[in-house]
Parts: structure tokens; sequence; C-alpha cells
């Protein structure tokens, strides 16, 4: 005769405490149910008779938020908002970290109900499955700050290059960080392209302490956004900068060289010497928007300056004959990692992929291009 399974008491769901203010991140990524109930929804008329306000003024700083709350800096306080649920949003995310935006009050309850014009915004494509064909991950910035790893996990030009489009399609000037200069005795050599591009480097170590003081300098009155591969060191230069955030950090991954995720939603801090900086989570890839396959080139100056030597004025720069990219590629007038990058990019938006950098366009054949 079968035993009889022994029903065991369903145990009660510990309900996690909120901690607004400290756990943030925790807060909006696990409280969707509270989100889904913070509103009441109003019908088509009622918001035809009631419309969101025009002509305002913005009064608070976006600083995170979920897709119904917000964190906005009014003055010198951080409130926690609503999100009015008629914002709707139009092909792009509706708020990010940086947007300016205007609050209004009902009793205690502030809500957000209009969003300032973007002056600059960093982005990339919402993914094949997302809802938006835009994802902001920050806005109205002076600086990018492209974070990445002298070693450990090696350097990356090809993710590199990909901030670089992005920071000219956003309008925001590009700084190139290179972290973690204690673990070599030379940076990378591949530095010297973005040396002749004329781009600021700075040189950190979160171990030395080495390049902070740059990094403070470069920092001062912006408003930046750091952004790089996964362990790269993005929150450890922020709790170098600020030790009093004491953001978490993790090691890379032992298996893959790979980073781990350490901080999962972007924030704004307002640190001392009028920093004000945007931490991002960190990436594996980073697709392209609005950009072409025929249009990449002129995202790269120096392949741009090139082309006027071509013949042919729709010239791929790939196989066509008197082709000026390729003339001064074998002059060595032209990086030659550069190139390889432009062949990547530009093959991953021919097929359609491009949030994986380094795939090739499946009609493309012949010898692999070299790994960036």
């Amino acid at each position: 005769m079968a035993k009889k399974k022994k029903l065991e008491k369903k145990k009660r769901r510990r309900v996690r405490p909120k901690d607004w203010e400290n756990t943030h991140e925790d807060s909006f990524t696990h409280d969707l149910v509270k989100h889904r109930r913070a509103t009441v929804k109003l019908s088509e008329s009622a918001q035809e008779s009631n419309p969101l306000p025009t002509g305002f003024e913005c009064n608070g700083l976006v600083i995170s938020h979920s897709k119904k709350w917000a964190f906005v800096m009014m003055g010198d306080e951080e409130r926690l908002c609503i999100i009015d649920e008629r914002m709707k949003e139009d092909g792009a995310t509706l708020l990010a970290p940086g947007d300016n935006v205007y609050i209004e009050f009902e009793e205690d309850e502030a809500i957000v109900r209009g969003v300032g014009e973007r002056r600059t915004k960093l982005s990339r494509p919402g993914g094949t499955d997302a809802r938006l064909g835009e994802q902001i991950l920050a806005a109205n910035l002076d600086l990018l700050i492209v974070v990445a790893a002298a070693a450990d996990p090696p350097f990356r030009p090809g993710l590199v290059d990909r901030y670089l489009i992005a920071a000219q399609r956003g309008g925001i000037k590009p700084v190139l960080c290179i972290n973690k200069m204690d673990l070599v005795d030379e940076p990378p050599a591949e530095l010297e392209a973005y040396r002749d591009l004329g781009i600021d480097i700075v040189f950190t170590s979160c171990e030395d302490e080495s390049g902070l003081a740059d990094l403070r300098e470069m920092l001062h009155g912006k408003l930046a956004v750091l952004s790089g591969h996964s362990g790269v060191g993005k929150s450890s230069l922020l709790n170098a900068i600020e030790p009093n955030l004491e953001l978490h950090t993790q090691a890379i991954s032992g298996a893959t060289n790979k980073g781990k995720h350490t901080t999962s939603a972007s924030r704004l801090y307002t640190l001392g010497d009028a920093i004000r900086i945007i931490d991002t989570p960190g990436i594996r890839a980073l697709g392209l928007i609005g950009v072409s396959p025929e249009e990449v080139a002129w995202y790269f100056p120096e392949i741009a300056e090139a082309a006027v030597g071509c013949r042919f004025r729709d010239c791929t720069h790939t196989h066509e004959p008197r082709c000026g990219v390729q003339d001064a590629l074998q002059s060595g007038d032209l990086n030659q990692g550069r190139y390889d990058s432009y062949l990547r990019i530009r093959a991953s938006l021919e097929s359609h992929n491009n949030t994986t950098p380094g795939r090739l366009a499946p009609h493309w054949t012949g010898e692999e291009h070299p790994k960036l």
C-alpha cells in the first residue's frame, strides 16, 4: 500500500521591508504588484477632459525610476513621485536619469506630469522583444565616460567604438577612462588610434588612486554618465571618488573572464565639487539606433576622410576597386583595428543583429575578421 504523502504546511512568505532611500534598486525591481496598483486607471473620456499640463517649467530632476515611480530631486530634497498614467511612451523610454521633469502636488502626493526636452541622450535599441524601439539610458549629459579596463577583463576596442558612435548620435562629448592601470605596465596599444582622433583619455586605478584627481577635475561642474562592460570598475570608481557612497562591487567571473552585473538600475549621484554622475549597469553589447550600414563610415572620421578618394559614391570600402579607404589601409595611414571594427559594426547592422558585436553578415564569406 502506497504511503500517503505528508502534507506540509505552506509557509507564509516573509514581506521584505522597503527602504526606498537606500535600497532603491531592489525596491523598484521587485515591487511590480505595487506599481500596478499605484494609480486608478482613467477612462479615455476622463483623460480627454483632464489633459496634462503644457507650457510648464520643470521643477525636478530624475534620479532613478521604474515604470510607475520615480525618485526626483527637487531643490535639496529627494522625493518619491508617482508617474501620471496619462503620460505615454512614444516609441522611447518615458523617463531616464538626468531628465528634467514637472511635478505637481495633490495634497502630500508628488506626481510627475511633464518631461522637458532632452538636450542630449545616451540610448540603444529596445531589443527585438521590447515594446519600445529606443531605450534611453541617461539624458541631458555633458560627458559620456566610457570606462574600460586595462586588464581583467581585457580591453575591448569594439565596444568603445560603438560608444563613440552612440555619443555622436546623442550629442555627448566622449571621454575614455582606462581603469585598473595597476594591473599593467603600459596602457593598451590600441589606445593610440583614439589619441590620434583627439579623444580625451584618463588613466585610473582604484587600488593606488592614480588618475582619480584628473577624473574629478574632468567631472567638475558636469553631468556625466559612466558606462562600459560589466566588471571594468565603474562602481569602484564612484566609491573611490566618494567613499561615503559604499556601492556594492564584485570581482569578475573566473570562468568566463567577464564582469558580473553589480549595478542593476541606473541612478544619478550628486557628489562633491559640483559633480553629478549617473552610474549604469554594465553591458555585454551595445546596439546602435538610427544608424544604417551605409552611414557607419561617417561615424569613423578617419574612414570618412579617406573615403573622399573612392571611385564610387556608394563604396562600402570592403571590396571595390580604387577605394580610398583600402589605399589608406595599405599605406598605413588608417589603423587596422579601427577598420576591422568598422567592418564588424557594418556587418552586424546588415544582418539586423546589431546587439551582437562581431557577428558577420550571412552573405559575407571569406576569412573572418579579427576579433576586437
